[in-house]
Protein backbone atom coordinates (compact mmCIF):
# COMPACT_ATOMS: atom_id res chain seq x y z
CA UNK A 1 0.00 0.00 0.00
CA UNK A 2 1.15 3.59 -0.95
CA UNK A 3 0.50 6.93 0.48
CA UNK A 4 0.99 10.05 -1.17
CA UNK A 5 -1.70 12.58 0.80
CA UNK A 6 0.27 15.84 1.28
CA UNK A 7 -0.59 17.87 4.27
CA UNK A 8 -1.28 21.10 2.76
CA UNK A 9 1.86 23.46 3.22
CA UNK A 10 3.96 21.05 4.63
CA UNK A 11 5.88 19.23 1.71
CA UNK A 12 6.59 15.40 0.80
CA UNK A 13 5.84 13.52 4.24
CA UNK A 14 7.81 16.43 6.50
CA UNK A 15 9.88 15.65 9.43
CA UNK A 16 8.61 16.80 12.58
CA UNK A 17 10.94 17.02 15.75
CA UNK A 18 9.70 16.94 19.19
CA UNK A 19 11.33 19.61 21.84
CA UNK A 20 10.07 18.08 24.86
CA UNK A 21 10.06 21.65 27.19
CA UNK A 22 11.38 21.70 30.61
CA UNK A 23 9.11 22.69 33.35
CA UNK A 24 7.06 25.53 32.42
CA UNK A 25 6.08 28.99 34.31
CA UNK A 26 3.19 27.37 36.35
CA UNK A 27 4.36 23.82 36.57
CA UNK A 28 3.62 22.24 39.96
CA UNK A 29 7.41 21.13 40.40
CA UNK A 30 9.14 24.54 39.55
CA UNK A 31 10.84 25.94 36.59
CA UNK A 32 14.41 27.44 35.53
CA UNK A 33 12.68 31.16 34.39
CA UNK A 34 11.14 31.89 31.25
CA UNK A 35 14.53 33.29 29.84
CA UNK A 36 16.16 29.97 30.30
CA UNK A 37 13.39 27.97 29.37
CA UNK A 38 12.86 30.13 25.93
CA UNK A 39 16.57 29.93 25.32
CA UNK A 40 16.45 26.34 25.76
CA UNK A 41 13.89 25.71 23.30
CA UNK A 42 14.72 27.84 20.55
CA UNK A 43 18.41 26.18 21.05
CA UNK A 44 16.69 22.96 20.60
CA UNK A 45 14.49 23.74 17.68
CA UNK A 46 18.17 25.16 15.59
CA UNK A 47 19.30 21.59 15.90
CA UNK A 48 16.18 20.15 14.51
CA UNK A 49 16.61 23.17 11.77
CA UNK A 50 20.40 22.27 10.54
CA UNK A 51 19.90 18.42 10.75
CA UNK A 52 17.49 19.09 8.10
CA UNK A 53 14.13 18.79 9.77
CA UNK A 54 11.13 20.15 8.45
CA UNK A 55 9.08 21.20 11.71
CA UNK A 56 9.18 21.23 15.32
CA UNK A 57 6.37 20.30 17.81
CA UNK A 58 6.90 22.18 21.26
CA UNK A 59 5.26 20.25 24.12
CA UNK A 60 4.78 20.68 27.72
CA UNK A 61 6.49 17.46 28.21
CA UNK A 62 7.88 17.95 31.90
CA UNK A 63 4.26 19.82 33.41
CA UNK A 64 3.47 16.24 34.74
CA UNK A 65 1.56 14.84 36.09
CA UNK A 66 -0.58 16.56 33.60
CA UNK A 67 -4.03 18.25 33.89
CA UNK A 68 -6.95 17.98 30.99
CA UNK A 69 -6.57 21.84 30.91
CA UNK A 70 -3.36 24.05 31.60
CA UNK A 71 -3.19 26.93 33.60
CA UNK A 72 -2.83 30.41 32.72
CA UNK A 73 1.05 30.69 33.39
CA UNK A 74 1.83 27.71 31.30
CA UNK A 75 -0.73 28.93 28.12
CA UNK A 76 0.94 32.25 28.32
CA UNK A 77 4.87 30.87 28.15
CA UNK A 78 4.29 28.27 25.50
CA UNK A 79 2.82 30.80 23.31
CA UNK A 80 5.79 33.22 24.21
CA UNK A 81 7.85 30.60 23.32
CA UNK A 82 6.58 29.56 20.14
CA UNK A 83 6.90 32.82 19.07
CA UNK A 84 10.46 33.24 19.59
CA UNK A 85 11.23 29.72 17.81
CA UNK A 86 9.53 31.29 14.80
CA UNK A 87 11.68 34.23 15.03
CA UNK A 88 14.60 32.61 15.12
CA UNK A 89 14.18 29.40 13.10
CA UNK A 90 12.31 28.57 9.40
CA UNK A 91 10.69 26.05 10.75
CA UNK A 92 7.39 25.32 10.71
CA UNK A 93 5.61 25.44 14.50
CA UNK A 94 3.05 23.47 16.37
CA UNK A 95 2.04 23.05 19.93
CA UNK A 96 1.21 20.46 21.76
CA UNK A 97 -0.57 20.80 25.30
CA UNK A 98 -0.87 17.84 27.84
CA UNK A 99 -3.22 16.31 28.42
CA UNK A 100 -5.77 17.68 25.53
CA UNK A 101 -5.83 21.28 25.81
CA UNK A 102 -6.28 21.52 22.61
CA UNK A 103 -8.52 24.66 22.43
CA UNK A 104 -5.90 26.44 24.54
CA UNK A 105 -3.14 25.43 21.95
CA UNK A 106 -5.19 26.81 19.13
CA UNK A 107 -5.12 29.93 20.24
CA UNK A 108 -1.39 29.78 21.78
CA UNK A 109 -0.51 28.82 18.22
CA UNK A 110 -2.71 31.82 16.78
CA UNK A 111 -1.47 34.39 19.05
CA UNK A 112 2.08 32.99 18.45
CA UNK A 113 1.99 33.28 14.62
CA UNK A 114 2.51 28.80 14.51
CA UNK A 115 1.33 26.28 12.27
CA UNK A 116 -0.40 23.49 13.94
CA UNK A 117 -1.59 22.14 16.81
CA UNK A 118 -1.31 18.14 18.14
CA UNK A 119 -4.98 17.55 19.98
CA UNK A 120 -4.67 14.04 22.03
CA UNK A 121 -9.00 13.19 22.05
CA UNK A 122 -10.19 15.18 18.85
CA UNK A 123 -13.13 12.62 17.91
CA UNK A 124 -13.66 10.03 20.79
CA UNK A 125 -13.63 9.82 23.96
CA UNK A 126 -10.39 8.31 25.75
CA UNK A 127 -10.06 6.99 29.62
CA UNK A 128 -6.13 8.11 30.58
CA UNK A 129 -4.15 8.76 33.83
CA UNK A 130 -5.15 12.17 33.74
CA UNK A 131 -9.17 11.38 34.08
CA UNK A 132 -11.51 11.18 30.49
CA UNK A 133 -10.14 12.98 27.97
CA UNK A 134 -13.34 14.36 25.81
CA UNK A 135 -13.53 15.12 22.29
CA UNK A 136 -13.38 18.60 21.12
CA UNK A 137 -13.83 18.84 17.37
CA UNK A 138 -16.93 20.26 17.49
CA UNK A 139 -15.61 23.37 19.63
CA UNK A 140 -11.84 23.90 18.06
CA UNK A 141 -13.55 23.71 14.37
CA UNK A 142 -15.86 26.57 15.91
CA UNK A 143 -12.54 28.75 16.98
CA UNK A 144 -10.70 27.88 13.96
CA UNK A 145 -13.34 29.00 11.80
CA UNK A 146 -13.26 32.60 13.46
CA UNK A 147 -9.88 32.81 12.91
CA UNK A 148 -8.14 34.77 9.94
CA UNK A 149 -5.47 32.44 8.64
CA UNK A 150 -5.27 28.31 9.15
CA UNK A 151 -3.74 26.62 11.87
CA UNK A 152 -3.58 23.10 10.92
CA UNK A 153 -5.12 20.39 13.48
CA UNK A 154 -3.11 17.54 13.65
CA UNK A 155 -5.28 14.58 15.54
CA UNK A 156 -4.64 11.56 17.40
CA UNK A 157 -6.85 8.55 17.05
CA UNK A 158 -6.77 5.75 19.93
CA UNK A 159 -3.73 7.81 21.50
CA UNK A 160 -1.10 6.39 23.59
CA UNK A 161 -1.38 6.24 27.41
CA UNK A 162 -4.88 5.71 26.97
CA UNK A 163 -7.59 3.29 26.21
CA UNK A 164 -11.07 3.86 24.94
CA UNK A 165 -14.08 4.12 26.65
CA UNK A 166 -16.64 1.22 25.74
CA UNK A 167 -15.80 -1.42 23.33
CA UNK A 168 -16.54 0.35 19.92
CA UNK A 169 -14.72 -0.44 17.11
CA UNK A 170 -11.65 1.59 16.12
CA UNK A 171 -12.85 1.20 12.33
CA UNK A 172 -16.24 2.58 13.07
CA UNK A 173 -14.09 5.35 15.19
CA UNK A 174 -11.45 6.47 12.32
CA UNK A 175 -14.53 5.71 9.95
CA UNK A 176 -16.62 8.91 11.79
CA UNK A 177 -13.50 11.33 12.66
CA UNK A 178 -12.77 11.20 8.91
CA UNK A 179 -16.00 11.92 7.47
CA UNK A 180 -17.45 13.78 10.34
CA UNK A 181 -14.04 15.98 11.58
CA UNK A 182 -12.14 18.70 9.58
CA UNK A 183 -8.73 17.52 10.83
CA UNK A 184 -5.99 18.25 8.13
CA UNK A 185 -4.17 14.78 9.29
CA UNK A 186 -4.59 11.81 11.47
CA UNK A 187 -2.03 10.65 13.93
CA UNK A 188 -1.73 6.91 14.38
CA UNK A 189 0.93 5.83 17.06
CA UNK A 190 1.51 2.85 19.41
CA UNK A 191 0.88 1.92 23.21
CA UNK A 192 2.96 4.38 24.79
CA UNK A 193 5.76 6.96 23.98
CA UNK A 194 8.93 5.30 21.51
CA UNK A 195 7.43 2.80 20.91
CA UNK A 196 6.28 2.58 17.01
CA UNK A 197 3.13 1.11 15.87
CA UNK A 198 2.65 -2.38 13.74
CA UNK A 199 3.16 -1.57 10.00
CA UNK A 200 -0.08 -3.81 9.47
CA UNK A 201 -1.94 -1.44 12.23
CA UNK A 202 -0.86 1.43 10.48
CA UNK A 203 -1.79 0.13 7.12
CA UNK A 204 -5.58 -0.31 8.47
CA UNK A 205 -5.67 3.04 9.88
CA UNK A 206 -4.43 4.00 5.86
CA UNK A 207 -7.40 2.22 4.57
CA UNK A 208 -9.77 3.69 6.40
CA UNK A 209 -8.90 6.81 6.57
CA UNK A 210 -9.04 7.18 2.79
CA UNK A 211 -7.26 10.36 1.55
CA UNK A 212 -6.44 11.86 4.55
CA UNK A 213 -2.90 12.48 5.77
CA UNK A 214 -1.53 9.93 8.50
CA UNK A 215 1.17 10.76 10.43
CA UNK A 216 3.12 8.17 12.54
CA UNK A 217 3.33 9.96 16.00
CA UNK A 218 5.63 7.63 17.95
CA UNK A 219 8.42 5.11 17.55
CA UNK A 220 9.81 5.84 14.41
CA UNK A 221 13.68 5.81 14.25
CA UNK A 222 16.36 5.78 11.26
CA UNK A 223 16.57 1.93 10.97
CA UNK A 224 12.97 1.79 11.13
CA UNK A 225 11.41 4.31 8.58
CA UNK A 226 12.02 2.34 5.91
CA UNK A 227 9.10 0.45 6.68
CA UNK A 228 6.90 2.89 7.16
CA UNK A 229 7.80 5.24 4.25
CA UNK A 230 5.24 4.47 1.93
CA UNK A 231 2.02 3.74 4.71
CA UNK A 232 2.41 7.49 6.08
CA UNK A 233 2.32 11.15 5.22
CA UNK A 234 4.62 12.29 8.14
CA UNK A 235 6.63 11.12 11.09
CA UNK A 236 6.46 12.80 14.37
CA UNK A 237 10.08 12.14 16.29
CA UNK A 238 10.69 12.67 19.86
CA UNK A 239 12.54 10.24 21.36
CA UNK A 240 14.86 8.40 19.12
CA UNK A 241 16.49 11.75 18.16
CA UNK A 242 17.61 12.45 21.87
CA UNK A 243 20.79 11.91 23.55
CA UNK A 244 21.00 7.85 24.44
CA UNK A 245 16.89 7.73 23.38
CA UNK A 246 15.70 9.15 26.35
CA UNK A 247 12.82 11.91 26.32
CA UNK A 248 14.26 13.78 29.20
CA UNK A 249 17.84 14.31 27.14
CA UNK A 250 18.68 17.56 25.10
CA UNK A 251 18.45 16.54 21.19
CA UNK A 252 21.43 14.81 20.03
CA UNK A 253 22.43 16.88 16.54
CA UNK A 254 23.98 13.35 15.43
CA UNK A 255 20.81 11.44 15.89
CA UNK A 256 18.96 14.18 14.27
CA UNK A 257 20.99 14.46 11.01
CA UNK A 258 21.01 10.10 10.80
CA UNK A 259 17.17 10.08 10.63
CA UNK A 260 17.10 13.14 8.55
CA UNK A 261 19.42 12.00 5.98
CA UNK A 262 17.58 8.69 5.56
CA UNK A 263 14.67 10.75 4.90
CA UNK A 264 16.19 12.80 2.17
CA UNK A 265 17.44 9.67 0.23
CA UNK A 266 13.62 8.40 0.49
CA UNK A 267 12.26 11.27 -1.05
CA UNK A 268 15.17 11.77 -3.81
CA UNK A 269 14.12 7.38 -4.36
CA UNK A 270 10.37 8.27 -4.10
CA UNK A 271 11.37 11.23 -6.85
CA UNK A 272 12.83 8.75 -9.02
CA UNK A 273 9.62 6.47 -9.20
CA UNK A 274 7.35 8.99 -9.77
Amino acid sequence: MRSEYRIPGFGLKPLIGVVHLPPLPGSIIGYSGIDRVIEYSVAEAKKLEEAGFDAVILENYSDNPYSVRVNDLVLSSITVIAREVIRETGLKVGISLLRNAGLQGLAAAYAAGAHFVRINAYCEVRVSGEGLLMPISHELEKLRQRLDRHVAVFADVDVKHSSPLGERPLSDVVHDCVSRGRMDAIIVTSRATSEAPSPGYVAAIRQLAKTKPIIIGSGITAENIKAYWNLADGFIVGTYIKHGGSTKMPIDPQRAAKLASVVRELRITAKIAN
